[in-house]
Formats: structure tokens, C-alpha cells, sequence
């Protein structure tokens, strides 16, 4: 693209532009500039490729694509209960003949996966695409997984964009893809992609018209007659994709200097660009299949191989099956997120002129005024193990807190705790819980919860219900009642599925009422069979929260306890003499520290 024409304005450059068709045409338009987020490049990319359907649930890195979406009034957007339920809305729209997407980040596709995988052998009506956010470095996520891998065993191609534009028009052209080879496609993202912001030209709307619907058994309806001969299809498609890969317009040779040259994707590809600008660089933007014509033409090219992923070796192991001599993971890691510091320091030797400068660590707490707090202040009074899941709660584990032990995946805290009961008997888990949020319980809890009950446990499962996805930005789901879109909704009330579903013993608690809170989990705790405490307490963070209140402390009546420090508030600390200080810009007047200390030493005020 050539412009002949700028004109910057906040951020925003229009651009007269002569862009090249497909059909070898120039045609001239007029365009945008604008600097965009990843993500947010993404869902313009979907909005562009005439996209109508889109199904997500919430998680970082993921979160911003689905929140710029539904800004296009053109799309449909929905957070959906979980990712499994996302992918198949996506099909869904897919095999009625419009283009769909579905978002989340790489555990999600773990989630996603048994729709995806038989996804690949229906193939598609519409365009389907899976915009997939890894997660390098384990900024917020349980585990490190490479969704190439997953792509590769699912037999799914796999894009990979280096920076904001190339989010966007990848994301148009894994549509074409898959429309031209009856596939789903996977856009693999890390969070350095996502949360990075460049320059991305803004293009209209391609609106496209729906494919007429035809009923075809054998290409949708996977029973094994069928599914055999879709297998032949999956096996065909990825090899045309692979000997048409080395034309593809996202996988592209650079050569400068042969005698060093790099097989690089996604942002890596960045950090190479920076510490040898010089090198020649086979810049991959398709990674699964993988053009091997392309890859031996360049391998014959350089003196010198080097293979630069994040994280697993897909393209390298690939790559030296061919007997291709190449260097990758015997000196960079299949661990953390790839930088440019480390290219250096892997081949050039150089290390960090300037070391970042030492500061005193500082874990992750729960926010002042945090409803979960206060419950899991009296299950540590009461010397109870909770088994934990996905959110905000899992600050429970570390100290002061201390109560959360396990941590596994959406869903897993009552599936575990039914578990130990299963094999230590029903006295064994009277001194442990299950926390689960009200997300993450609509996400895969409402299983794990019907399991316990159809398989006849016992066991208590505190639902620390407030109000909202919390870790991942407080984003409505179905007991809130509020869409994506923020219309109002009929909200499932929890309360009355844990009834439906059999469970006799359910009690809703202000988690703020501490002597209640206390009862409750005594009470429930010591019965024979399953039961829900749930605690109701809206997030302090969720937007149109007021708080009237602040904690006020009475130093003449202050003995220096410390029994209001030991749930960590942030908002408290002790002054040199020993007494407590509470920073009225921190507190929300909750409460928990005045009925922790044993003397009434704090007291509440009107702002």
C-alpha cells in the first residue's frame, strides 16, 4: 500500500490509498490511520471480513477483542457461559452460512477443544475462526501451553501476526483461508501482541452475503461413516495448504546478510528485526502447516540457521525432521516470554548494560474492601482447607490468607473436593470447602456441582458470588443479568439452580456479616450431604459501587494487636508507635478490621 496523502489528527491519519485487488485491479479508497491495541486491531479485522457472529468468554489476554466487537453494531457479540459453549456458536453461525469467530485465551481452547477438533473435519459454510491468546511468561495463567500444539494435533492451520496491523489483516485473511480450504482457522496471539499498540489502517466493511444453507449429512453430521471420509478431506487440506503456503502473502523471505538467517514468527519476529537488523529473516506468518519448498529454498540461502518461537519447538522440530541443520532450543528456552535482551544474550553475549532497579516484592492481594476476604478470614479462624479455582479468590492461598490449596482449572474446586471425599470418606472433608465465583461457577461449576450431587457426596461449596468476572475486568455473564452488549436480561438466580438441581441445604450470606458467615460454615460443614453457602457481596471495583463509610481507628483505644492487620487490607498499616493507620483513600468502609478487633479501637464515619 502506497499513500499519497496524510493528514494526522489525535492519533488518526486519513490516507488516500492505492491498494492492489485480488483480481490484479488498482482501486483507490479512502482510509484511516489509527493506533490500536492488538486485541482491539483484531476485532477490526473481524468487522472488516464482513464477520456477523462472534462468542467469547472472558480471560487475559483475550478479554479487549470481544469488548471492541461489540462496538460494531454490524457483529453480534455474546460472552457465552464458557469456551466450549463459544466455539459451538461459532460453528453454529459458521455451517449456516456466515462468517463466525470465537475468542478466548490458550486454556480456553483446552476447554474448546472437543468442538474444535471435530470442527476440523466438518469444515466450514462461512469463514470460522478461533482467535486463540497465549500467554508466554504466565502473566495470569495456570499454565504455559503452546496452542500450536493443540492446532497440530487437531489438524487446524495456525496464523500468527507481529504486531497491530498485521493482527488485522491476518485476521482477514484466515477468513479467506478457510472459506477456500472448508477449514477452521486458529489466530494465535500472545500477550505481548494483544496489549501492544501500533499503527493499523482503518478499510471499510466488506459485507458479504450469506451462503444458502444445504443440507449435507455427510459433511456435518460426524458419525463414523461420516467422519472417515472427512479425515481423507482433513489430510488433503493440509497438504494443499502447505504446498500453497510458500505463496501466501503472510509468509515472506527477507534476505540481507545470508551469513546469518532466522526462521522466526509472530513477536519474535520483532526482536530479531531489532538485535540484527542486518540478518536475512524467513518471517512466518502462517505456522501450521508449514511451507517446506519455502523453508529448504531459505535454508539453502544462509550459512547460518537459527529457529526464534515462543515457546515449544513446533517449527523446529518440523524443520530438522527435513534434515535441515538448524539451531533453536539448545540455546534459547521453551520457558517465559522471548525479548530481544535475550537474543542478544544467546548469541551476541551481551548482557543488561543497566539492571532494573531493585525493589521490595509485591505479591498480588485483594483489593480493600474485597468480599472475599472476610470469608476467607474466618475459614482460616476455623482452620478449614479450601479447594480453590479461577479468580480473584485465588489470592487465597498466599499469605496472610493462607486458606486456598489447591488451584487446578475452571470448575476443578468441587470436582476435587468430590474427589478427596470419594477416596478419604465423608469425615475427611469435613475440615475442607470448595470457593468457586459466580463466573467461573456458571462456566463449568454447574457440572462439577451436578456431579457431586448425582454421584451422592457431601461436601460444602461456598460460591463467593460478586457479581461479576472479576479478574478479567468485570465483565457481565448469565447470573448477572446483563449482556455483552449491556441490555438487561433475565439473570439465572443461583440460589434457585443449586434448589433445582437437589441440593436441600443452600443459605445466602453477606459475606460482611462475619458472626453469620461464621455459623453458616460451622453448620454446613459438619452435615452428611452437599451443601451451598453462598456468599452475596458485589465487587468493590464494579462500576456504580458506593461506599458512604470509611474505618476510622481510635488510637487512645488501639492495643497494638494486630488482630485487624492478619487479613492483609491494604488499606491498613501500623504507625511507629505501634497503633493502626487506615488510608481513608484506600478504605471502603467494609468493615472487617472493626469487627476483628477486640476493642473496639475502630469505628466507621460518613465520608
Amino acid at each position: 500500500m502506497w499513500s499519497e496523502l496524510q493528514r494526522k489528527s489525535d492519533s488518526v491519519m486519513v490516507c488516500l490509498c492505492l491498494r492492489r485487488r485480488h483480481d490484479g485491479k488498482d482501486e483507490r479508497r479512502m482510509s484511516e490511520k489509527k493506533i490500536m491495541l492488538g486485541n482491539a486491531a483484531i476485532a477490526r479485522g473481524a468487522y472488516e471480513a464482513g464477520v456477523k457472529v462472534s462468542a467469547a468468554y472472558p480471560g487475559t489476554p483475550s478479554t479487549e477483542i470481544s469488548e471492541n466487537v461489540v462496538k460494531y453494531d454490524e457483529i453480534y457479540a455474546e460472552w457465552s457461559p464458557n469456551e466450549k459453549v463459544a466455539m459451538e456458536v461459532a460453528i453454529g453461525a459458521s455451517i449456516s452460512g456466515v462468517r463466525a469467530m470465537a475468542s478466548m485465551k490458550h486454556v480456553g481452547v483446552n476447554v474448546a477443544s472437543d468442538p474444535l477438533y471435530t470442527a476440523s473435519y466438518t469444515g466450514v459454510g462461512g469463514g470460522l475462526v478461533l482467535v486463540a491468546a497465549d500467554d508466554p511468561g504466565l502473566y495470569s495463567s495456570q499454565n504455559e501451553q503452546d496452542t500450536r500444539c493443540v492446532a497440530r494435533a487437531a489438524q487446524v492451520p495456525v496464523l500468527e501476526p507481529s504486531d497491530s496491523q498485521e493482527a488485522k489483516d491476518f485476521m482477514k485473511f484466515a477468513f479467506e483461508v478457510s472459506e477456500k480450504y472448508d477449514t477452521p482457522v486458529i489466530l494465535r496471539t500472545t500477550t505481548r501482541l494483544s496489549h501492544s499498540q501500533g499503527t493499523v489502517e482503518l478499510l471499510e466493511r466488506e459485507e458479504r452475503p450469506d451462503k444458502p444453507y444445504e443440507r449435507n449429512i455427510r459433511k456435518y453430521v460426524m458419525m463414523p461413516a461420516m467422519a472417515k471420509g472427512r479425515h481423507v478431506h482433513v489430510e488433503k487440506r493440509m497438504e494443499a495448504m502447505a504446498e500453497d503456503g510458500g505463496g501466501f502473502p503472510v509468509n515472506r523471505a527477507e534476505y540481507n546478510d545470508t551469513s546469518i538467517g532466522f526462521i522466526t514468527s509472530g513477536i519474535p519476529y520483532q526482536y530479531v528485526k531489532e538485535v540484527f537488523p542486518e540478518a536475512s529473516v524467513l518471517k512466518l506468518g502462517m505456522v501450521h502447516p508449514l511451507p517446506k519448498k519455502l523453508i529448504e529454498e531459505f535454508a539453502s540461502k544462509v550459512e547460518k540457521l537459527y529457529i526464534f518461537e515462543e515457546l515449544e519447538p513446533v517449527i523446529e522440530e518440523q524443520v530438522k525432521a527435513w534434515g535441515i541443520q538448524a539451531t533453536g532450543k539448545e540455546i534459547f528456552t521453551r520457558q517465559g516470554e522471548y525479548s530481544a535482551n535475550m537474543l542478544r544474550s544467546a548469541l551476541l553475549g551481551e548482557k543488561m548494560k543497566q539492571q532494573p532497579a531493585a525493589v521490595p516484592a509485591r505479591p498480588p492481594i485483594l483489593c480493600p474492601g474485597c468480599p472475599h476476604r472476610s470469608v476467607f478470614t474466618i475459614l482460616k479462624k476455623l482452620k478449614i482447607h479450601a479447594a480453590g479455582d479461577i479468580g480473584c479468590y485465588t489470592l487465597g492461598a498466599v499469605a496472610p490468607l493462607e486458606v486456598i490449596d489447591t488451584t487446578i482449572c475452571m470448575g476443578a474446586s468441587i470436582s476435587s473436593l468430590h474427589g478427596m471425599e470419594k477416596a478419604k470418606g465423608k469425615d475427611y472433608i469435613k475440615n475442607w470447602v470448595a470457593v468457586i465465583g459466580d463466573s467461573t461457577f456458571m462456566h463449568t461449576g454447574v457440572n462439577s456441582l451436578m456431579n457431586t450431587v448425582y454421584n451422592q457426596g457431601s461436601g460444602t461449596v461456598i460460591i463467593v458470588d460478586n457479581s461479576t468476572t472479576g479478574m478479567t475486568g468485570h465483565q457481565d455473564h448469565a447470573a448477572t443479568g446483563k449482556t455483552l452488549k449491556g441490555e438487561t436480561v433475565p439473570a439465572i438466580n443461583i440460589y434457585q439452580f443449586c434448589k433445582a438441581i437437589g441440593i436441600e441445604h443452600v443459605v445466602e450470606v453477606n459475606a460482611f456479616d462475619l458472626p453469620l458467615l461464621e455459623k453458616v460454615i460451622k453448620e454446613e460443614t459438619a452435615r452428611e450431604e452437599v451443601s451451598v453457602i453462598i456468599t452475596k457481596s458485589p465487587c468493590v471495583l464494579l462500576k456504580g459501587n458506593v461506599f458512604p463509610d470509611v474505618c476510622v481507628p481510635i488510637p487512645e483505644k488501639c492495643k497494638k494487636c494486630g488482630a485487624c492487620l492478619k487479613p492483609g487490607c491494604p488499606a491498613l498499616t501500623r504507625n511507629e508507635d505501634g497503633t493502626i493507620a487506615i488510608d481513608a483513600t484506600m478504605c471502603n468502609g467494609c468493615g472487617l478490621c472493626m469487627q476483628l478487633c477486640p476493642f473496639d479501637a475502630i469505628e466507621k464515619e460518613r465520608k
